[in-house]
């Protein structure tokens, strides 16, 4: 059975199901196709920017929208915890496209799945700027992902590749992640990969 599962680097949730993701892929006859889908975080969070004193410079949420958030990092930290997951919440909303663009060239390596795990550990660990073309491409060199030619296929193929992800998994009614497909049925949230699995077993 195919699924189809829907990441973004910057969603906690996101990192918080990757490891459950790995090993549904590691059940019998369960293939997982891996999809980057960049988030508009600022069309339904609105925009923010901490300064060095932890306040916002961008000033465009509104206070629901900041209890939701705040809840959100406290939830994913929690759940972290658990796992013995470092998340540290980031000071802006990233732009997380270059990263996903960079994940779609190294699916052509044997070492594609060290590089995207490292991405997301980095990321949540504030040491991985995932908007930096340089830092990008000296985690492939540390993971062996070949660079020569990524400047190019960033600008051309990649970016065209992204961008069509993008609205095939929008026709299909992907609006958040991390989101499941399995059987054309659309799965959301990290507490819905138990009926995921329901339906692998």
């Amino acid at each position: 059975m195919k699924i189809q599962y829907y990441f973004d680097y910057k969603s906690p949730y996101a990192f918080l199901a990757d490891e459950e993701s790995r090993v549904l892929a590691s059940l019998p006859n369960v293939e997982i196709e891996w999809l980057p889908y960049t988030l508009k975080i600022e069309k339904f969070l609105g925009e923010a920017e901490l300064n060095s004193r932890g306040e916002d410079i961008k000033g465009t949420r509104n206070d629901h929208q900041w209890r939701r958030v705040r809840y959100s990092y406290f939830d994913c930290r929690r759940e972290a915890k658990r796992k013995g997951m470092t998340i540290l919440g980031p000071q802006k909303i990233f732009d997380s496209s270059l990263a996903h663009i960079a994940y779609l060239w190294s699916r052509g390596s044997s070492n594609s799945q060290k590089f995207h795990e490292r991405i997301f550990e980095r990321f949540w660990r504030r040491e991985l700027d995932i908007e930096d073309y340089e830092s990008l491409t000296s985690l492939m060199r540390e993971t062996d992902i070949e660079v020569e030619g990524f400047e190019e296929y960033l600008r051309r193929e990649g970016r065209d590749l992204h961008d069509k992800i993008q609205k095939d998994a929008e026709v299909k009614g992907v609006f958040g992640v991390p989101s499941w497909i399995v059987e054309g049925e659309l799965f959301w949230g990290l507490e819905r990969l138990d009926r995921v699995k329901e339906i692998l077993e």
